[in-house]
């Protein structure tokens, strides 16, 4: 499956909008998008799923090496792979957009703000490139969409400026119904603000997609395959897996390898529903706080607390973790009763408290690693977790924050509540599964 990378000069510079067209662009003109993100971002994959009509995969370095890195781009499929980066294409520490590009080989096509500039978007683009060969980096930029670009004498400028070995891709007209609203953790879910069609289909107008796939080619060496992991009959546990609005961070790589070897059964807390029988409880992360009160009247949340006294595996990540806890208390100061399981009263704070990639070490043999192994993941979250004197951690954290800045993963029965997000490659669902 040919590929390319959107890269962005910055940060707000417009990559998911731009993304979103060059989907519907490709898609108009009969092309099967499989869209992608890179870095370990939850949000804006929902937008390309809500546009492309297939999950977006995640490509991170970090999170999952450079071998899971190519598995997890050769598990998609269609015509091409469209990656959204991260930040700008040079930012991020252990897995920039520039990263995962020269790790897969794919050329990168530049998203730069043209709303004040025209031949300083050629200056823009060029330098980007220069950098690249400057720094020793195969970084192969090879085309440009100018974002916030008007027509005629605007957009001219700017194509005639550009030299030769930078293809002029097209232009995304300013649009204020192409702004997808915003809050704590970023963008809005594609399903709860999705972008109009017909303002979607005007910026998808603007865009070349001949020169696009001109542009896409091939990633560089073969995906080494998954070990045969599989588990199939009677062998196959069941493992319960909360998804609803308030649990939706779960990474589609994630819920492919759970339903390689065991039987999903989804649940939604929020709603009340019954836990199904299972094996194993996974709650991944999400929103919580958005629905604190609906889950502290939800039976589900007492359910899970039996399961898990007698016995039963539950993983809680990040908003996963505040459910397990003894409360929550939402920013504007009300507290809500959770599932009671982990020793922990979380509040919510006014901006984020962690922000990084993470990597634990365990301190004891725990669900989702052996003692001594060390899991590679993401932490964001706005929330704050005060333990008791008698809680117990099963990792220690050599990057990043954690629960108190040194140790994370709160461990109960066999109740395991972090903050850390980890991705399929990283093996901690494959220690989960082998646990049940």
């Amino acid at each position: 499956m040919k590929g390319l990378v959107l890269g962005g000069v910055s940060s707000g510079v417009g990559k998911t909008v731009a993304t979103l067209a060059a989907i519907r662009a490709l898609d108009d003109a009969g092309r099967t998008v499989q869209p992608a993100k890179a870095g370990p971002d939850f949000i804006d994959p929902s937008h390309h799923e809500r546009v492309a009509g297939r999950p977006s995969r995640t490509l991170d370095l970090w999170l999952q090496g450079e071998a899971g890195l190519r598995r997890n781009y050769a598990r998609g499929g269609g015509d091409v792979c469209l990656v959204e980066g991260v930040m700008g294409l040079y930012d991020g520490d252990g897995s920039s957009t520039a990263a995962v590009a020269e790790a897969l080989d794919l050329p990168v096509v530049l998203v730069v703000d043209a709303s004040a500039g025209m031949e300083s978007v050629a200056a823009t683009a060029l330098g980007f490139r220069a950098y690249a060969e400057r720094a020793g980096r195969d970084i192969d930029v090879g085309g440009v969409i100018a974002q916030r670009a008007h027509g005629g004498r605007h957009e001219e400028g700017i194509r005639e400026a550009l030299p030769d070995e930078l293809a002029y891709v097209g232009r995304i007209p300013p649009n204020d119904d192409l702004e997808v609203p915003e809050r704590h953790l970023g963008l809005h879910m594609g399903d709860e603000s999705p972008l109009p069609g017909d303002a979607l289909d005007a910026a998808a107008e603007g865009l070349r997609t001949e020169r696009l796939l001109d542009i896409a080619r091939e990633p560089a060496g073969a995906a080494e395959p998954n070990e045969a992991r599989e588990q199939t009959g009677a062998d196959r546990p069941r493992v319960a897996v909360a998804r609803d609005e308030a649990f939706r961070f779960a990474y589609p790589a994630t819920v492919e390898r759970l339903r390689e070897r065991a039987s999903v059964e989804p649940f939604s807390p929020t709603a009340g529903d019954q836990l199904p029988p299972c094996d194993g409880v996974y709650l991944p992360g999400g929103y919580p706080e958005l629905h604190a009160a609906e889950l502290a009247e939800s039976p589900t949340l007492d359910e899970v607390a039996s399961a898990a006294a007698e016995g039963v595996p539950v993983l809680g990540e990040c908003g996963g973790l505040m459910a397990l806890a003894e409360s929550l208390t939402t920013v504007e100061g009300e507290t809500h009763a959770m599932a009671g399981v982990l020793p922990a009263d979380v509040r919510m704070r006014d901006r984020y408290q962690a922000l990084d990639h993470v990597e634990l070490r365990a301190r004891r043999d725990a669900p989702t690693a052996a003692a001594g192994e060390t899991l590679r993941g993401h932490e964001f979250h706005y929330s704050a977790a005060d333990v008791g004197d008698d809680a117990r951690f099963a990792f220690d954290v050599e990057r990043g924050t954690g629960i108190d800045g040194d140790r994370d993963g709160l461990i109960e029965h066999r109740t395991l509540g972090t903050y850390c997000h980890v991705h399929a490659e990283s093996g901690a669902f494959d220690a989960f599964l082998d646990g049940l």
